[in-house]
């Protein structure tokens, strides 16, 4: 009985059209990365599990993608976990390795890795997949790509100011407007669960209100009740902020929070940020106290882009500061900042809002017409001079008839068709016909190369 072919639930193929679509925004993204400074790096797929685990906080852990172990390493399986039903630690000891769940953690891996072969500070940009067991929906898969860039090495809020600006650049090239970038403080965070009886078990707190999105205030408000969590702070805070500038919000957090020194006050922090980034052309940038980035590893600025809302896909990128992400591997005071956009995510929205430059239906100029071998043998020099000079040429590879030959033209959106059928053999030359108008001009051989075809 054979078997249906399908890929695995929440992972794709991805057709032509879709990779040229793909290939566009990455394209965008390379330039303005290295407009910036960024250099590119590339890791493994896998990494040791224990490098992954720990690092996203217990939701994040529970969707790493484990690789079972095979061979000899099968008989460390621990049966007696299996035996209590300690599923977690059974799967553990069949595993001894992962597939990446994100850029950023494997990048710090890098970083120390090869410290000796790095300036600092350094900047890199990554564009590669990643692997998350989460439940596939709209928008949400388990292998998607992320584009990364990251600066590691300095703490300056430069490097905040540069971010925001490279997120509009970005998207004001891929002439994608309306797109909302929402920006915190992990250290706000840490000192509103601290007035609301977190302790220093902040990231319960976090967890939740990182669920708002999701399910909305009453629900956040519940269920931080629920964790027993004195909730008038966030009342209190909501009151304050409601219909003020950005200025004065921050003014008013100042009242509820406190600060510490200034040099290390993350309101000062915004405030400077928030007052020197100047005229964006195509982001909306905002404070946002509720953000948390559910990911433990963030320690200071924060930031998540939301598409139009016009299109429900969620956030389309976040990042932010991280500062003890290297200490985990024995390398201190390396402060960092990165981010990352969701490449698949914002293929779907270029997709509905039809962003896409028409000329990416297409990755071919020209279809040579077959008639005979000997025709075509004819006009390999000169096809491999169109080629050289950077013509995209498709040889159609057997003779047939012209009416099966232009439907394959069409159904590619190949803009020209070159012809030669008995009379332009006797004349020796072509017929170079436009497939979008029916436009055609006879051009002899010995003109074919210097032809202007726009």
């Amino acid at each position: 009985m054979s078997t249906k072919p399908n890929t695995p639930k929440g992972m794709r193929d991805f057709l032509p059209h879709e990779v040229m679509r793909r290939n566009h925004i990455m394209g965008v993204m390379k330039t303005q990365f290295e407009r910036y400074g960024f250099l590119p790096i590339e890791t493994p797929a896998m990494e040791r599990r224990e490098l992954l685990l720990g690092k996203y906080g217990d939701e994040g852990d529970r969707l790493v993608f484990k690789v079972l172990n095979s061979g000899e390493k099968v008989k460390k399986a621990d049966l007696d976990a299996l035996k209590s039903g300690e599923l977690s630690r059974f799967g553990n000891s069949l595993s001894d390795k992962a597939m990446r769940y994100d850029l950023t953690v494997p990048f710090a891996r890098f970083v120390v890795q090869h410290q000796n072969e790095l300036s600092f500070p350094f900047k890199r940009y990554q564009m590669q997949p990643v692997w998350r067991a989460d439940r596939p929906q709209h928008g949400r898969f388990q292998e998607f790509t992320q584009c990364d860039a990251d600066a590691i090495g300095s703490d300056s809020l430069l490097l905040e100011m540069e971010f925001v600006q490279m997120v509009d650049a970005i998207f004001g090239d891929l002439q994608l407007s309306g797109c909302t970038l929402r920006i915190n403080h992990r250290k706000v965070l840490e000192a509103i669960a601290l007035r609301a009886g977190a302790g220093e078990e902040t990231t319960r707190f976090f967890t939740i209100l990182d669920k708002l999105d999701k399910v909305g205030w009453q629900e956040v408000k519940r269920l931080l009740l629920d964790a027993e969590y004195n909730i008038d702070i966030i009342d209190n805070i909501q009151r304050a902020l409601a219909g003020k500038s950005t200025a004065d919000q921050l003014d008013a957090l100042q009242q509820l929070i406190g600060s510490s020194t200034r040099d290390n006050d993350p309101l000062h922090d915004l405030g400077f940020l928030f007052s020197n980034l100047g005229q964006l052309s195509s982001t909306k940038v905002v404070f946002d106290w509720t953000l948390a980035r559910g990911l433990d590893y963030y320690t200071g600025t924060i930031f998540e882009i939301s598409a139009p809302e016009q299109v429900s896909v969620g956030s389309i990128g976040a990042g932010g500061r991280y500062d003890d992400l290297t200490g985990v591997f024995g390398m201190k005071d390396m402060s960092g900042i990165g981010i990352s956009f969701g490449l698949d995510r914002i293929e779907l929205v270029l997709s509905e809002l039809d962003l896409f430059p028409p000329a990416l239906h297409t990755s071919i100029d020209v279809l040579v017409v077959n008639f005979s071998t000997e025709m075509i043998t004819t006009l390999f020099p000169y096809i491999s001079e169109l080629r050289k000079q950077g013509k995209r040429v498709f040889v159609y590879p057997s003779a047939a008839k012209l009416k099966k030959q232009l439907g394959l033209a069409n159904q590619l959106q190949i803009p020209h068709a070159l012809i030669m059928g008995d009379s332009e053999w006797k004349e020796k030359s072509c017929t170079l016909k436009d497939l979008r108008t029916g436009e055609q001009s006879t051009i002899p051989l010995n003109r074919l190369t210097q032809h202007n075809w726009d």
